[in-house]
């Protein structure tokens, strides 16, 4: 007995000089990997030049998706061989064609004045203000300004604190909304961005373009301290196919989603935001469905292979350049959702002791649990599935499934 009596003092003492000795790493630990962001993530950025923009541009794209989707019905459905998804697409595109757009003062804006710029700049905003006035505006938005290299920078700034500024005085919110940094080369970028945001209290996202983000002169993953450079301010890193092909020396004809630079950089970026909060997204496709039916047709099937690609590697959402790639965008994350609901319901129902029936062997852990839960929550928010099912199916309330999926939010 007095052995054990003595072990369990040892045990006592280890623990106590263990707790101060890794004090700093726990804390350290909590703030830079607090888990995944709570709320929803839209499964799309939509981007459009801002001269393009106006307060009905949204409902506007959901009418032209749907006719398109009409008029070549047969085709979009032998793709998608689901008559419930095409359903449920058709839905989407009339209530909530756009879940996230941002208004493009980079790379889709060239050719411009300052003047024009400036004048851009006051009417988008007051359109944005006018567009949630009339609740026509998508749930979630922002602008892209041009990037801090010394040539922009300048334009860049006057063009979001008079953005931020306009659209307050027009009656805007602000919610949900995130400003893009494109071309980002540096740490000090990313620093300088968190600054800006800090005053004018906004978020951002930083858009990765460019082989410097990835890896820095000293051989490390630059992007991993980007993300904690940004702190609570950085929400996202949205990959850019064509610029991180071009900086790379890809031809042309070769820049793609699924080239193999584009799959290293994705990786790193992955690596670099688990469990830190910071989300990811994909980039474009600059194949648009337009043109003769079997152009329409075959970039249809084109854009709806590679979301699905994205998604089944871990990217949740990714960018539209064009109305007629939402019945593509909603119709892959749909059946994506979908086709694994049987398997995820009775998983997770069998893994918190709800469920009746065998996995077939699986023994799930805690962390495909979280897996689980996050997969039928993200359905849940796109519109893929409906709550009855999921809650009926795995026998969780949605506020029982979002503790599952992020317990430490």
């Amino acid at each position: 007995m007095s052995d054990l009596s003595g072990m369990s003092g040892l045990a006592d003492q280890l623990i106590a000089e263990l707790d101060e000795r890794l004090a700093a790493a726990d804390a350290a630990l909590a703030a830079g990997y607090p888990g995944e962001r709570p709320g929803r993530q839209p499964v799309h950025t939509v981007y459009v030049p801002a001269d393009r923009y106006d307060a009905g541009l949204v409902p506007a794209y959901g009418a032209a998706a749907l006719s398109v989707l009409d008029a070549h019905a047969s085709a979009f459905a032998a793709l998608v061989a689901d008559d419930h998804v095409v359903a449920r697409v058709r839905s989407k595109l009339a209530t909530e064609p756009v879940e996230d757009l941002r208004v493009d003062f980079e790379d889709g804006y060239v050719g411009k004045s300052d003047a024009d710029e400036d004048a851009d700049v006051e009417r988008a905003a007051t359109a944005l203000a006018e567009s949630q006035a009339l609740g026509t505006a998508a749930p979630f938005g922002g602008i892209r300004i041009k990037c801090f290299e010394a040539p922009t920078r300048s334009r860049a700034l006057r063009t979001l604190t008079s953005y931020v500024s306009t659209l307050a005085s027009a009656g805007g919110s602000r919610e949900g909304w995130v400003v893009t940094l494109p071309k980002v080369t540096s740490v000090d970028q990313v620093e300088a961005m968190v600054h800006v945001c800090s005053r004018l209290d906004l978020n951002f996202e930083v858009q990765v373009e460019t082989p410097q983000s990835i890896l820095g002169p000293d051989g490390t993953a630059l992007v991993a301290r980007m993300v904690h450079a940004g702190g609570a301010r950085l929400t996202g890193l949205h990959y850019g196919t064509y610029d991180y092909s071009a900086f790379c020396g890809i031809a042309a004809e070769q820049q793609s989603l699924e080239h193999p630079v584009a799959d290293h950089a994705k990786l790193v970026m992955q690596a670099a935001a688990a469990g830190t909060g910071v989300r990811l997204s994909d980039g474009s496709t600059n194949v648009l469905p337009v043109g003769s039916p079997r152009e329409i047709t075959d970039a249809w099937a084109l854009h709806l292979r590679l979301v699905r690609r994205s998604l089944e590697r871990g990217y949740y959402q990714g960018w539209d350049l064009h109305p007629a790639q939402l019945p593509t965008r909603y119709a892959a994350t749909y059946a994506f959702y979908r086709s694994g609901l049987p398997s995820a319901l009775r998983r997770l129902a069998d893994y918190t002791g709800h469920g009746r029936h065998s996995t077939g062997g699986i023994a799930d852990e805690p962390a495909t649990a979280r897996a689980l839960a996050a997969y039928l929550l993200r359905g849940l928010d796109c519109g893929a599935v409906d709550a009855a099912e999921v809650v009926g199916g795995c026998g969780l309330s949605e506020d029982q499934l979002r503790a599952l999926a992020r317990p430490r939010g």
